[in-house]
């Protein structure tokens, strides 16, 4: 009887391997391009109807003031750029004076936040001190405390120490950390650290202060950034702060620049206000271009453990 293994088919030497062809990508199917035509349809519908007041500003930057509320289109009959001259040297000061001071507000606030809220963020995260639970409950139960009910006791405050008219108070406050949300955010990043980072620290005798400055903050990257970016756009935009303790035209930062364009009792210069609005965008969309990566990363790693 013969052998069952010599029956066996057997690859010649030097005979190439036989490969399975792969398999064709299945084409998804016509219900299936059909929804995500919708889909990316719908998208588009709703980004374009986000935008369109960011349009119309800029085609009313272009336009003659006579024109701006007779011809709503986005495309201008008419193009006159100069507004922007006419806006840039319409005020008291010329509109870089403004930039400026909102440029030393922003920064001031900026420093303050990241050094503040990081030092009060570790030690939260970190250390361990008698009624901590009930310190970070307070903190937390700051956020829902409405700015309107403290401005007043905070005005008369700023007002005996002399600091209305400057830009104290609106910058000695980040520098003691009162951005719950800015604490908030960092004490849960610096949460999914890995304590044995701290252990190893330790072990090779550095205290809190080099734990800090040399291991936890080199980690830390996306939530600094990501508390940069959101005090950069919060403070720029600030109008209710501002209005309050900066009444001096010289003080006068971008929104209340912006906010001097309209006069109740004469003609509003609307297109000069529009023009100098464009203008005062332009640092907000490159902050935000640039820090995209590290803000949406600094969100996604700072989530509710």
């Amino acid at each position: 009887m013969t052998d069952t293994a010599t029956s066996l088919p057997t690859r010649a030497a030097g005979e190439p391997t036989r490969t399975r062809p792969p398999l064709a990508p299945r084409r998804p199917s016509a219900r299936a391009r059909l929804r995500v035509v919708l889909k990316h349809a719908l998208l588009i519908a709703f980004g374009l109807i986000m935008i369109y007041p960011l349009l119309w500003m800029l085609a009313s930057s272009l336009k003659p003031s006579a024109l701006i509320f007779r011809d709503p289109s986005l495309l201008p009959s008419e193009i006159d750029m100069s507004n922007y001259t006419v806006g840039w040297n319409a005020l008291a000061h010329p509109f870089s004076h403004y930039l400026l001071n909102s440029a030393v507000l922003v920064l001031g606030a900026l420093l303050g936040n990241l050094v503040s809220c990081s030092m009060a963020a570790y030690a939260f995260a970190r250390l361990n001190f008698k009624g901590r639970k009930i310190w970070f409950a307070i903190m937390l139960m700051s956020i829902m405390l409405p700015i309107h009910v403290v401005i007043v006791p905070q005005y008369i405050l700023f007002s005996q120490l002399g600091w209305v008219n400057t830009f104290l108070p609106l910058i000695v406050p980040k520098l003691l950390a009162t951005d719950a949300f800015f604490v908030f955010l960092m004490v849960q990043f610096f949460r999914g650290l890995p304590r044995e980072l701290d252990e190893a620290a330790r072990i090779d005798g550095a205290g809190h202060v080099r734990i800090f400055l040399q291991v936890m903050l080199p980690l830390s990257v996306p939530a600094l950034a990501t508390t940069a970016i959101f005090t950069f756009i919060w403070t720029w935009n600030d109008f209710f702060h501002q209005l309050i303790f900066l009444t001096k035209p010289d003080m006068y930062t971008v929104p209340i620049a912006l906010r001097s364009f309209i006069d109740s009792s004469s003609e509003s210069s609307w297109g000069p206000m529009f023009a100098m609005s464009i203008v005062s965008l332009i640092p907000l969309f490159l902050i935000f271009l640039l820090g995209q990566k590290y803000l949406v990363k600094g969100i996604a790693t700072t989530g509710i453990k």
